[in-house]
């Protein structure tokens, strides 16, 4: 799917001016995640403090990209696909915000855990799922950028694995904190930021349901998984 082309070329230039700004946005999102999840992982109290005080960049972003959204649908009166990039992008822009938000939370854990040594056991859990989360984050961001619903859907299509990660550290901080009532408030503070992580992914995924959106014309969110790839995309 490619943009239309106009008679105006000054509404190209805009809606283009659009597509390039929320990749902007998901690169800094991105970057602000990769960094926290440094910190916690290398216990880097100086970078999670960094991480935690750069949310305001990403929101005024929101608030910018929003911002000429509503100018252009109050000018241009979009129609068609057109349209559907306007509002795909106004969800996009919301979702991209709170992943920030999820970040920022992740580096206030980062930076009271680098002060206490690491429960034991859960830095390689927390690993493997920030491997998974930063997996899913890119590739949302680049089926996004390049209008590519059948990546999309494969993404889609990792939420049980997602789950499954995630219910893996939970199952370990309430053995730890079973184990020594000393550990609960670090297991505690661990299990936060595996939520973190978890809704991460979960919000990657919704940036998902808006390319199938903007590409097919077809809302599938609160919609089965398996019944949308049979429909749309058999072939994947």
């Amino acid at each position: 799917m490619e943009l239309g082309q106009h008679i105006s070329q000054r509404y190209n230039a805009e809606l283009e001016d659009i597509r390039n700004k929320v990749m902007t946005m998901g690169g800094l999102v991105e970057k602000q995640t990769s960094e926290a999840i440094k910190a916690l992982l290398d216990r880097d109290g100086e970078l999670a403090n960094e991480v935690a005080s750069s949310d305001d960049v990403i929101n005024q972003m929101e608030v910018d990209i929003d911002e000429e959204c509503t100018r252009v649908i109050a000018l241009r009166q979009p129609t068609a696909g057109d349209l559907r990039l306007v509002i795909a992008v106004v969800k996009v822009i919301t979702d991209l915000e709170r992943i920030g938000d999820e970040a920022a939370k992740i580096a206030h854990y980062a930076k009271k855990l680098a002060k206490k040594e690491t429960v034991t056991g859960m830095h390689a859990e927390l690993s493997h799922l920030s491997q998974l989360i930063m997996s899913m984050l890119q590739d949302s961001l680049d089926a996004f950028a390049r209008l590519d619903s059948e990546q999309a859907i494969k993404i889609l299509s990792q939420d049980i694995k997602l789950h499954k990660e995630f219910n893996v550290i939970s199952r370990l901080s309430i053995t730890h904190m079973m184990e020594d009532q000393r550990n609960i408030k670090q297991a505690l503070q661990v299990n936060w930021c595996a939520r973190s992580l978890e809704r991460i992914g979960a919000h990657s995924q919704n940036l998902c349901e808006y390319v199938i959106y903007l590409v097919n014309g077809k809302d599938i969110r609160h919609t089965n998984l398996e019944h949308v790839r049979r429909k749309y995309f058999p072939e994947v």
